[in-house]
């Protein structure tokens, strides 16, 4: 099982979905992504789109003579475990989204330029941290990190929460709480102290990689994801709000969808709020795979 973080996020965040594969008897390996922890971090943009992210991927397996593996993505780690699968399907034999669904290169507009043409471009949240100083934004780790956990959470009032097309209503905002309960504070502590000593400039780049990626990646246009899927998520994240996301929407680009687990109450963090489902989900999807 190879575990993929997304934004802001590190290896840690797996812990315990490793800790449950591994008593299932299942080989678990988890990364910090370029940008985080002691991983190298490019200054350039450019080097973080997923591309690069799928590659790192395959030279993990090839270091550690893996022959294949399961993915396993959160977030950003999502959209990369998605996206490897449908290009390495001789590598991957399987993938495990948590919180983002499939999104994958098409012959139309992507979904960045579709909502700049719609006049979205200063409300969006992503379009925020592409720019530069979005990196002085989140400086403040002991701030905008535990917030980002608290607001993208199932925690807050509904009309509080994290949304991606309020300004108001930012993700780095102070947390009222401090680390949320469902977090581990000690492996929040050794993230906070991460950014704090290395920024976001490396983590926010994947932002500023999207688009270029979909305008280099359009020769897999019209491909799927064959292997084997599955997709949880939490109805309260403010993404999945946003979208509606029904089951139908996953399967149209991965047809082999053999799970499709929507958690009551939980935001962006399944992994973290509802481990024990998702470590369950995740034991029995790999029990039916392999």
């Amino acid at each position: 099982m190879l575990f993929v973080h997304g934004f802001p996020g590190g290896w840690r965040d797996w812990r315990r979905q490793m800790a449950a594969v591994a008593a299932a008897g299942y080989r678990a390996i988890a990364l910090d992504t370029r940008g985080y922890g002691d991983t190298s971090k490019p200054e350039d943009p450019a080097l973080y789109t997923i591309l690069y992210h799928v590659g790192d991927l395959v030279g993990i397996l090839g270091n550690l003579k893996i022959e294949r593996a399961t993915l396993v993505g959160h977030d950003f780690g999502a959209s990369v475990a998605w996206n490897a699968a449908m290009m390495r399907p001789d590598l991957f034999d399987a993938v495990f989204g948590v919180a983002v669904p499939p999104a994958l290169p098409t012959d139309g507009p992507f979904i960045l330029e579709a909502l700049k043409k719609a006049g979205k471009e200063d409300v969006f949240y992503m379009f925020q941290h592409i720019k530069l100083e979005a990196d002085k934004q989140w400086a403040d780790a002991a701030t905008t990190y535990p917030g980002a956990l608290y607001w993208m959470s199932g925690l807050p009032e509904a009309s509080e929460g994290w949304t991606p097309m309020d300004p108001s209503k930012t993700m780095q905002r102070p947390s009222p709480i401090g680390v949320p309960p469902f977090a581990d504070r000690g492996d929040a502590e050794i993230m906070i102290a991460n950014f704090q000593r290395d920024g976001f400039h490396g983590p926010l780049n994947i932002y500023r990689g999207m688009q270029p990626y979909f305008d280099q990646a359009k020769a897999f246009a019209g491909k799927k994801i064959e292997q084997p899927a599955f997709f949880v998520f939490g109805t309260s994240d403010g993404m999945i709000k946003m979208r509606a996301l029904k089951k139908e929407d996953v399967s149209a680009l991965a047809p082999n969808l053999t799970g499709f687990l929507p958690i009551e109450g939980i935001g962006h963090w399944p992994q973290l709020e509802a481990s024990e489902i998702v470590s369950n989900a995740l034991v029995d999807f790999l029990r039916e795979t392999h």
